[in-house]
C-alpha cells in the first residue's frame, strides 16, 4: 500500500512516522526535545540537566531513548 489515498489502511509517511515518534519521545521525556537530523539520518534529543543542556545522538528511536535515560542518570 502507498501513503497516498483515504482508506484508512494506509502505512504512514517516513515523515509522519518519524515525527509520531519523536512526539511519543517528548511525552515520555518532558522537557527533552527529539528530531530526526534529515541530513545525518540520526535521532537528536537536547536533553536539559543541571549542569546545561546535552545534545545526544542515536541511530534508531529505542537508542535514542536509552541515551536519554542514560544522560538523566548522569545529571
Amino acid at each position: 500500500m502507498t501513503a497516498q489515498g483515504g482508506a484508512g489502511r494506509d502505512e504512514p509517511t517516513p515523515e509522519a512516522f518519524r515525527a509520531a515518534t519523536a512526539r511519543g519521545l517528548q511525552e515520555q521525556f518532558p522537557g527533552v526535545r527529539v528530531w530526526f537530523g534529515e541530513a545525518t539520518g540520526s535521532w537528536w534529543a537536547l536533553v536539559p540537566l543541571r549542569g546545561g543542556p546535552r545534545l545526544v545522538e542515536a541511530p534508531s528511536p529505542q537508542q535514542l531513548r536509552d541515551e536519554i535515560m542514560r544522560s538523566r542518570s548522569l545529571g
